[in-house]
C-alpha cells in the first residue's frame, strides 16, 4: 500500500495506481479526455493536470503512477489555468460547429437541424415537439419571422440557404404532437400567475408556464388577443385564423383570457399582486427611462424593470417583450416570454435553473472545398418553392423535401463531447491560440453506422487501441509525424473496412465528435 496525500487528505491506495484513480478513492473527480480505465492512458489532452507540489511541477494524473509520500493539488488556480490552457490548445486545431450557425443566430436558440432533419423523414409530429421545446407559437412565427436563421445557413453561398422558417410553419401545421395537437400537460402545481399582454411575449410565458404545471390568467385591454400581431399585420402576411387557432390552442391548455381589461396601478397593486402567485408583465409599453440607472425603467404601473434578468423591483413581479426593450422581432418577444416564465419557475422553485450549454467550437465560414463534404449529407437540388404560393406554404412533400436540403452542421455529440463539456467548465477560449486559417473539414460516410471527422480528432489513440484488442483485420492506426499526426485507415481502405466489429465501442470511447453515429440523435429534447 503507498500511502500519500491528495487536496491534503491522508489516502492509502494499491500500489500501481494513477494519481487519478487514487483521487476517484476519496471522490475527487479529475477531468479528462483520453482517459480510459484498463487502457494504457499515454497522455495527450494534457486536461487532467494535477500539481505534484514537492517537486513543483504538473503532472498528467491519468499516468502518473501514486508514490509514497506524494503531496498533490488537484484544483489550484495554477492547475486551473493549464487545464485551461490544455483546452484552448486543443480548440485551435479543432475543426468543426458545436451548433449550427442557424440555431446559434435564432433568438429562441430552436435546434432547426434536428427539426430539419425529422421533417425530412416525415416525422412532423416530433418536429413540432423539438419546435415548441424552444417556441411557443411556431404557426404564428412561420409567417411572420424574418429568418435570421437563413441569412446564416452555410448553405446560403452554394445555391440558396434552406427554407427554415417555412418549414418551421409546415411542423406547426403537419404535425400534431400525438394524438393531439396540444402538448402533453402535467398536474396543476397549485400556483397561479398573472400575465398583463397577450402579444408574442405573454403567450409565450403562458405556454411554457401551462407545460409546467401553473395555472395562467392573461389579461388584455383589447377585446381579442394577439396584441400588435392581430391589430398592426395585414391578414396577407399572417392570416387570423392562424392567430385564433394558436391562441386556441393555448386557451384549450388551460389559459383563462380576461380580454377588454384596464388594469390600473390601483386595480395592480390591489388585485393583482394579491390573487397571483407571481406576475409577468407582457404589456409591449416601452417607456423611457428617467432614473437612468444601470438599465432600470418604470412601466405604466410604477414597476421597475431590470433588462438583463426580467426581474422587477417587485418580488415575484417578472417583464418580458417590449417593457424590457423594443424588439423588432417577436421571435426575440416569444424568446423573452419563455425566459421569464422559467423565471418564475425558480423564484416559486418549482423547477431547477435551465442549462443552456454554450457554443464553445465555431468555424465560420466554409472555403469552396469544403462545399461537397457537406453536400455528401444533403441533395443538390435547389430551394424549394411552394406551389401554391408563399402565403399557402409547404405541402407535406414539398417540406420533407426541402428540408432533405440541411447539412447537417451540426455536431452529431453536443451532449456527451468531453471538450465542450471542459471547456465550458474552465471557459476555455477557442480564439487564444487559434493561427490565421484553419484546417479543411472533412466527413467519411463510408461506414453504413458511423461518421468520422478527421478535423474534431484529438489524436487520443482510444480507438487504435480497441481496435487491435479485438483483432479489426484492418482496425485504425496513426499516420503521419508531428503535428501531422492522425488517424487514418491503413493500406488506403475505408472506415467500412476499418471498423467491422468495434463502432459502436470506438464511437463510445471517442471523447469529441470525431467519431459519431450517422443517424443517431443526441438529444434530450424529444
Amino acid at each position: 500500500m503507498v500511502e500519500l496525500k491528495i487536496d491534503q487528505i491522508p489516502v492509502k491506495v494499491k500500489e500501481g495506481l494513477s494519481v487519478m484513480e487514487a483521487a476517484a478513492i476519496l471522490g475527487i473527480e479529475i477531468p479528462s479526455m483520453c482517459y480510459r480505465p484498463g487502457f494504457s492512458n499515454h497522455p495527450s489532452c494534457m486536461v487532467c493536470l494535477v500539481k505534484d507540489i514537492d517537486h513543483d511541477r504538473l503532472v498528467p494524473s491519468c499516468a502518473m503512477p501514486v508514490a509514497a509520500r506524494m503531496n498533490i493539488l488537484t484544483n489550484s488556480a495554477e492547475v486551473r489555468e493549464a487545464r485551461k490552457e490544455a483546452l484552448e490548445l486543443l480548440l485551435s486545431d479543432h475543426t468543426g460547429d458545436c451548433e449550427a450557425p442557424c440555431r446559434a443566430s435564432c433568438p429562441a436558440f430552436m435546434d432547426i437541424p434536428l427539426m430539419n432533419r425529422l421533417i425530412a423523414s416525415g416525422d412532423f409530429d416530433h418536429a413540432l415537439h423539438v419546435v415548441h421545446s424552444e417556441i411557443a407559437i411556431p404557426h404564428i412565427l412561420g409567417y411572420i419571422c424574418p429568418a435570421p436563421c437563413e441569412k446564416a445557413c452555410k448553405r446560403k453561398p452554394m445555391d440558396q440557404a434552406v427554407s427554415i422558417c417555412l418549414l418551421k410553419r409546415s411542423a406547426a401545421r403537419y404535425g400534431t404532437t400525438g394524438t393531439s395537437r396540444l402538448p402533453e400537460l402535467p398536474k396543476l402545481n397549485g400556483k397561479k400567475i398573472a400575465i398583463l399582454g397577450t402579444g408574442p411575449a405573454g403567450l409565450s410565458a403562458a405556454f411554457y408556464l401551462l407545460r409546467s404545471g401553473f395555472s395562467c390568467v392573461l389579461y388584455d385591454r383589447n377585446e381579442k388577443a394577439g396584441g400588435a400581431m392581430r391589430y398592426d399585420i395585414p391578414d396577407d402576411h399572417l392570416p387570423k385564423e392562424v392567430l385564433d387557432a394558436e391562441i386556441g390552442m393555448i386557451s384549450e391548455m388551460g389559459a383563462e383570457f380576461r380580454l377588454g381589461a384596464n388594469i390600473t396601478r390601483e386595480i395592480f397593486q390591489q388585485s393583482i399582486l394579491r390573487e397571483f402567485d407571481a406576475v409577468i408583465l407582457a404589456t409591449g409599453t416601452l417607456k423611457s427611462d428617467p432614473s437612468g440607472l444601470f438599465g432600470i425603467q418604470p412601466d405604466e404601473h410604477g414597476v421597475f424593470v431590470n433588462k438583463e434578468n426580467f426581474n422587477t423591483s417587485i418580488p415575484g413581479v417578472f417583464a418580458c417583450g417590449n417593457i424590457v426593450r423594443e424588439q423588432k422581432l417577436a421571435v426575440q418577444s416569444a424568446a423573452q416570454g419563455k425566459m421569464a416564465a422559467k423565471q418564475v419557475e425558480n423564484y416559486l422553485k418549482v423547477s431547477g435553473e435551465e442549462t443552456i450549454h454554450k457554443s464553445i467550437s465555431v468555424i465560420g465560414h466554409l472555403f469552396e472545398p469544403e462545399w461537397k463534404e457537406y453536400l455528401k449529407e444533403s441533395i443538390p437540388d435547389p430551394r424549394v418553392e411552394p406551389s401554391a404560393g408563399i402565403l399557402a406554404g409547404f405541402t407535406r412533400e414539398e417540406a420533407m423535401h426541402e428540408a432533405k436540403r440541411c447539412l447537417h452542421c451540426d455536431c452529431r455529440k453536443p451532449v456527451s463531447c468531453k471538450l465542450r463539456m471542459h471547456a465550458e467548465t474552465y471557459d476555455a477560449n477557442r480564439k487564444r491560440f487559434a493561427g490565421p486559417g484553419r484546417k479543411l473539414l472533412t466527413k467519411s460516410l463510408q461506414h453504413e453506422l458511423v461518421v468520422y471527422e478527421t478535423g474534431k480528432c484529438i489524436r487520443c489513440g482510444l480507438c487504435v487501441e480497441i481496435t487491435e484488442r479485438h483483432g479489426e483485420s484492418i482496425g485504425l492506426t496513426f499516420a503521419g509525424r508531428g503535428f501531422d499526426v492522425c488517424i487514418s485507415v491503413p493500406f488506403h481502405e475505408t472506415v467500412r473496412e476499418a471498423l467491422t466489429l468495434t463502432a459502436g465501442e470506438c464511437v463510445a470511447a471517442c471523447p469529441t465528435g470525431a467519431l459519431a453515429f450517422k443517424n443517431q440523435e443526441e438529444r434530450s429534447s424529444w
